[in-house]
């Protein structure tokens, strides 16, 4: 076989025989695609205000958010991964991940607090959908999609509480 017929070779669905319907496989690619594009945009969010914080708490913010969005890279590829494994084609442009988030860019340029603001409420609002995955993933009887939404959801929550303890007042 040539090299151009090899590398002609393009992504597409794949059947594959774990126990959930294809409909239901399906089904679940799409609140995997979600999260991707939710995780995606919120890695982009955090960078974003990694690179631009400024202020009193410089360190301690450019610090946390460095490990929020390590965390969150590593997940982008956990979740797509998933989605290939339940036989579909992951998302991987700004326009299709657009079309699935509710995470909304910061174009201007925030206050060290509002930053924090968003961050918090993004984790969170992350954190409520997945619950919402997690509940069909159960359903389907799907754990492994179960378990690795699951452990998202207390990692955004975590990272939602230590958002939130900088802005007690």
């Amino acid at each position: 076989m040539s090299t151009a017929t090899l590398l002609s070779t393009k992504p597409k669905e794949q059947n594959t025989e774990n126990g959930i319907e294809r409909a239901d496989r399906s089904e679940l690619a799409k609140f995997l695609s979600k999260a991707l594009a939710d995780t995606f945009l919120l890695n982009l969010k955090t960078l974003n205000f990694h690179w631009n914080v400024v202020g009193p708490l410089f360190y301690s913010l450019h610090k946390l958010t460095e490990e929020q969005y390590q965390d969150l890279t590593g997940a982008i590829d956990v979740i797509a991964e998933r989605i290939r494994a339940l036989g579909f084609v992951a998302p991987g442009s700004l326009t299709a991940f657009a079309k699935l988030t509710d995470i909304i860019e910061e174009n201007g340029k925030p206050s060290a607090e509002q930053m924090i603001q968003q961050l918090a409420d993004d984790n969170e609002r992350c954190a409520r959908s997945l619950r919402i995955a997690v509940s069909a993933a159960e359903e389907l009887e799907d754990v492994k999609t179960a378990d690795l939404l699951t452990e998202r959801i207390g990692q955004h929550e975590e990272n939602a509480w230590m958002l939130r303890a900088i802005l007690a007042a």
